[in-house]
């Protein structure tokens, strides 16, 4: 029978061995990322979900049904909470054949419904043909396609994906990507997936939080956390190279500018009205915010923030260029991603000094003492 659609909250807390300080929930029909470097207690946390390890103390709750309470001593079974789980090496019986592997999941519907409901799901992850295939004449992709339908046939309250993406080349895993956004458009239950790769979690995710040796440190939309780091351990995490210091010489809040002196320049940012003429600052910006134009021809964006550097090392990697330049006056480098074909267009190279453009409203103050 399917399952009432509710939305799933979770608060654990957890001193003992792998330490987890985390309080979060995931709404029905939401994939929400739980990112963080290996090691940071991320599977844990899904295994905890899963009904697998038992928290030390804290609340798991899916809808108004609890699976586990520390104050009352409830935590239901695995089995009984019916959730759908893809572990990072997909689990498949190697003895069992694609069907058998999805049918095997199937033992709380009758006999007669589950050969029928696993050919459906196979069918609905795009393997056909396929389902008398052991697993150990599958290629990583088609493994991975057995243990989503496997995961789904259940129709389970929650779906819980522990790294799915891992053990699958880059090729297939963009395959793959493509295979979940079509999928996730067909479900209505929560959706929990575990990763250390933030384009997955930008690509798939409505929502995420980040998980930095078992605290908590973010959670929002990948956007907002990657444009909108807390602090700099979070910016750090979120793969951001360009983090300076600062200080603030003006405050105008008519026009919602902050001005600070970085180096030689004064640049501008959105409004921060708690801070004072005179603050030391830390900030950041991410790639996108760096703007190389056709300055050969004058063409840089309109900006206050034009700064003039001086290309230290270019390194191509593949279609894009990484960029190393100084700033005068300032002690840290700017990095900066830029496409090939710019790159060769504006003629950048060792030694050139150039012009870019830092977009004001992408710079962002961090929180102080991080």
């Amino acid at each position: 029978m399917q399952q009432v659609v509710a939305d799933l909250y979770c608060r654990i807390e957890q001193i003992k061995e792998i330490k987890i300080n985390a309080e979060f929930s995931c709404r029905a029909g939401e994939v929400l990322a739980v990112v963080g470097p290996s090691g940071g207690g991320k599977s844990t946390l899904l295994r905890m979900i899963a009904g697998l390890l038992k928290p030390e103390s804290g609340e798991i709750r899916y809808g108004d049904r609890q699976w586990f309470s520390s104050q009352n001593g409830c935590c239901l079974t695995p089995q009984q909470r019916h959730l759908g789980f893809v572990p990072q090496h997909f689990g498949l019986f190697p003895n069992m054949n694609a069907l058998e592997n999805v049918v095997a999941a199937l033992g709380h519907i009758p006999k007669a419904e589950r050969v029928p409901r696993a050919q459906d799901w196979l069918e609905r992850v795009n393997l056909h043909g396929l389902p008398k295939r052991l697993p150990a004449n599958l290629s990583g992709g088609q493994r991975q396609r057995v243990a989503l339908a496997r995961a789904l046939a259940r129709e389970p309250s929650v779906l819980l994906l522990d790294e799915p993406f891992s053990a699958v080349d880059r090729e297939t895993r963009e395959r793959l990507y493509l295979e979940l956004a079509r999928l996730k458009s067909q479900l209505s239950i929560p959706v929990i997936m575990v990763t250390h790769d933030l384009n997955e979690a930008l690509l798939l995710a409505d929502n995420m939080i980040l998980i930095s040796q078992g605290e908590l440190l973010q959670s929002g939309t990948p956007r907002e956390v990657l444009n909108q780091p807390r602090n700099e351990a979070v910016a750090k995490q979120m793969g951001l190279r360009n983090i300076f210091n600062a200080e603030v010489v003006q405050q105008e809040a008519e026009r919602n500018i902050t001005w600070l002196q970085f180096g030689d320049d004064a640049i501008a940012c959105q409004h921060v009205e708690h801070l004072n003429v005179g603050d030391r600052v830390r900030w950041v910006i991410p790639n996108q915010g760096v703007r190389f134009n056709s300055i050969t021809q004058g063409r840089l964006c309109r900006s206050f923030n034009k700064l003039v550097v001086t290309i230290e090392s270019t390194l191509i990697m593949g279609e894009t260029v990484r960029l190393l330049a100084s700033i005068k006056g300032v002690k840290h480098q700017l990095h900066a991603d830029v496409p090939l074909h710019l790159a060769q267009k504006l003629a950048l190279a060792q030694g050139v000094e150039t012009e870019v453009a830092l977009k004001s409203e992408l710079i962002h103050i961090l929180e102080p003492h991080s």
